[in-house]
């Protein structure tokens, strides 16, 4: 059953945060595997979601700021876009590009943030509502990689919804993936919607490996975070010591990233004994780049029109708008 906390008269939350069981069960399939994986979205506790703001600082990673040059450069552009609509932001963190286009259209009446990391999730409305008082502030903690299952929200009924989706997110998923999540997207939007997305372009390893793993090691925390998160929610006994953390580019057009066992061992999840070798990878995530056609192509096989796209002078990043049914 959804549940709606009003957290503060102006902002209401609904809790369909996955249940620890699915970590759980999660978490020991990946580890179980030959490739050990974990879905980069348990990355995000508050603590990860912290060093991810971090990470979004610094001069290496020029994702964020390329993305928020654009968004600023063409905010009156996109405005003309989605200025009709509820905006819907899939993996909200700390807010701030949303506010770009919150200022672009101040008419906006209502605004949903989905995030899997509850607190940062309340934290970061909580201040946007207070920024901007008229707008209805909706907080939807749920992991928006999978199918919603959207709660009934009246205000938004029959509305125009168009969707938000920054920051190359789409790049964690591997390419058949991200087709069918822009497929689950354009359905949750409904006829009429539309999706502004950012993609991060191909380009030199040069450029590309420092932003993901810089020189003060807060790409290093930030992944290594997730077995401390383990051990506290899971009870696992991950040496954290133990483990290092590597990320490359890989030619088919991905950036890489690994936590790196540095000796033989075994750590415990339950009753379940789970060995890593010296130098054997525990991968946390993949970050997918694409040229402009790439991504259409990717958009049209999910059933979304390419309507516009915009890019910066250096031909970083893009950001591109896509149609759902006969949207704008």
């Amino acid at each position: 059953m959804t549940l709606a906390t009003d957290v503060k008269a102006h902002v209401k939350l609904y809790d369909l945060h996955p249940p620890i069981d699915d970590f759980r069960a999660e978490a020991l399939t990946g580890l179980m595997k030959q490739q050990k994986t974990i879905s980069p979205k348990f990355l995000y506790d508050k603590s990860g979601a912290e060093l991810f703001d971090a990470i979004c600082t610094l001069d290496e990673y020029y994702l964020t700021r390329t993305e928020m040059a654009i968004l600023q450069t063409y905010a009156h552009d996109i405005a003309d876009l989605i200025s009709d609509s509820v905006l819907i932001e899939f993996g909200s963190g700390s807010s701030q590009k949303i506010r770009i286009l919150l200022d672009a259209i101040p008419r906006l009446q209502t605004y949903i943030a989905l995030d899997i990391s509850k607190q940062h999730l309340q934290e970061s409305c909580l201040n946007l509502a207070e920024a901007y008082p008229l707008l209805e502030t909706i907080a939807v903690c749920t992991d928006y990689t999978q199918p919603i299952d959207f709660p009934n929200i009246p205000s938004i009924d029959k509305k125009r919804k168009v969707g938000f989706f920054p920051g190359s997110s789409i790049g964690n998923l591997e390419p058949e993936a991200a087709i069918e999540f822009l497929k689950q997207t354009g359905q949750l939007l409904g006829p009429r919607g539309g999706l502004l997305i950012g993609v991060d372009l191909k380009k030199d390893r040069t450029i590309l490996e420092p932003a993901y793993d810089d020189r003060q090691g807060i790409s290093a925390a930030f992944a290594l975070n997730l077995l401390t998160r383990m051990n506290r929610e899971l009870g696992t006994d991950f040496n954290v010591d133990a483990f290092t953390y590597r990320a490359f580019y890989n030619p088919v057009g991905r950036i890489e990233m690994y936590i790196v066992s540095l000796i033989d061992q075994v750590v415990h999840l339950d009753d379940v004994e789970i060995p890593f070798w010296k130098g054997e990878t525990l991968r946390t995530e993949y970050s997918y780049k694409y040229s402009l056609e790439e991504f259409r192509d990717l958009a049209r096989a999910a059933g979304l029109q390419p309507n516009q796209v915009w890019t910066d002078p250096e031909q970083l990043f893009s950001v591109h708008y896509l149609s759902v049914d006969g949207g704008k």
